[in-house]
């Protein structure tokens, strides 16, 4: 990834907003079939994702690891009409955000949660 230290950065700096602190998260690039076996074998679904979070938190000081499926993030970024690295920072900061407890299984949650992706892609644009 192009200037990882800007991305490290940005990512403690939403974490930090929320009130929580960073122990070790581990992002991990792969295709849509292992994204495709691990969300079967660990979840039981049969469908693809672009994103799976293995969350190891304690408390507030995150931990765990994050799976992105690097084909879906391309055809999303096609689909919503963005940039690849603004769609994988989309769904980075998705991942951190469930470690913060932000969950995306109904309607009313769905929109917090973009609301919170939009708030943290703003933040990455922001010089500091």
């Amino acid at each position: 990834m192009k200037d990882e230290e800007r991305h490290r950065s940005w990512l403690i700096r939403a974490v930090d907003q929320e009130g929580h602190n960073i122990s070790e998260i581990t992002y991990i690039l792969t295709t849509d079939a292992e994204l495709l076996e691990l969300n079967s074998n660990f979840l039981g679904h049969d469908y693809y994702t672009d994103i799976l979070t293995f969350d190891r938190s304690d408390n507030k000081t995150l931990n765990g690891d994050i799976f992105i499926s690097t084909e879906r993030v391309k055809e999303n970024a096609v689909l919503y009409d963005e940039s690849e690295e603004e769609e994988l920072r989309r769904v980075m900061i998705h991942g951190i955000l469930h470690m913060m407890g932000y969950n995306d299984s109904n309607e009313e949650e769905k929109k917090l949660m973009h609301k919170k992706e939009n708030i943290y892609l703003k933040m990455f644009h922001v010089e500091q």
